[in-house]
Order: C-alpha cells, then sequence, then structure tokens
C-alpha cells in the first residue's frame, strides 16, 4: 500500500498532498471493500479539480490495491505490505555483497537458490508469518452464509416476469 499510496501523491500538487494521504489512508484501510469505493466517490468528489492525475492513478490501481479488503481482518496488514519482500530483497542483496563477484550465472542461481530454500524452511516450521486457522474458519463461514443466501432465495416466491414491448 505504501507504493501505491507513494505513486499517488507523487502525481498531486504538493499543496494537496497532506489531505490527499489521509484520505488514501481511509480508502486503503476501509473495513470492506463496499466502504472502500464509497470513500473513492468522496476523494474524487474532492479532489477531481485539485488532483486529476493522481486520481487517474488511483484509478487504474484502485481494485488491485482493496483486493485485501476481502480477506479476514487480521491477514490485511500482512498482506496489503511488502514488508516480508522486501525483507527477503534485502537478505538476497546482503549475502551477494558478500561475494561480489560471482563465477558465473550458475553460482548465483545457486547461491540464492539456497537462501530461498533457508527462507521457505524457516517459514514451514519456524514462526509463522501467516496462520492459516483462521483463514478457513472464516471460509467455512462465507460458504455457509452462500449456502444459506442459496436457500433463501430458492423459498422466496418466484415473481413471474413479463416482457414488456416498447
Amino acid at each position: 500500500m505504501e507504493h501505491v499510496t507513494a505513486n499517488i501523491l507523487s502525481a498531486a500538487p504538493k499543496d494537496v498532498q497532506r489531505e490527499l494521504k489521509s484520505h488514501l489512508r481511509g480508502l486503503l484501510t476501509a473495513a470492506t471493500p463496499q466502504a472502500a469505493r464509497a470513500l473513492l466517490q468522496t476523494v474524487h468528489t474532492t479532489f477531481a479539480t485539485r488532483a486529476p492525475h493522481a486520481l487517474e492513478i488511483l484509478d487504474a490501481g484502485f481494485e488491485d490495491a482493496i483486493a485485501v479488503l476481502a480477506l479476514p481482518e487480521p491477514y490485511r496488514v500482512r498482506l496489503r505490505t511488502t514488508n516480508a519482500q522486501e525483507r527477503l530483497n534485502e537478505e538476497l542483496r546482503r549475502r551477494e555483497r558478500v561475494i561480489r563477484i560471482f563465477p558465473n550465472r550458475a553460482s548465483a542461481l545457486r547461491l540464492l537458490g539456497a537462501l530461498l530454500l533457508e527462507w521457505d524452511e524457516q517459514w514451514a516450521t519456524g514462526k509463522r508469518y501467516l496462520t492459516m486457522d483462521l483463514y478457513w474458519q472464516w471460509k467455512q463461514q462465507q460458504h455457509h452464509n452462500e449456502q444459506h443466501q442459496e436457500r433463501g432465495a430458492a423459498q422466496a416466491p418466484q415473481k413471474e416476469v413479463v416482457p414488456q414491448i416498447a
């Protein structure tokens, strides 16, 4: 989210960046995707004339940016940031700087592959970055709610649709 916000703010005039940033924070941390879409309308109304290029950038990446809002709340913070990827890239760069010059491409790939395997093992056996228990409970609840809605729709009386001729 930090990168999305930075890209949008870089296209906004300096005098509106602080205000736009606070609106973006609320937008990208909304409780639901529907709430985020409602806030998007407010952002458009507020900044349409003052930061049109920034709003174009926001619109282009909006659905991707709020995709995480469809997940359970505890997962959002970890999945909406790139902290884990940035930490891994930092570790890869640190190891690469120690060696400086690789004799060939294969040796570089072996080092990076070994490091990635090490990280995978830590994530699989060590302290979990994300546990999936809560997700599966949430997913089961979502499935139960969908089935309940389908049963309710099937039991509701069906209105006969009469085509209208214009």
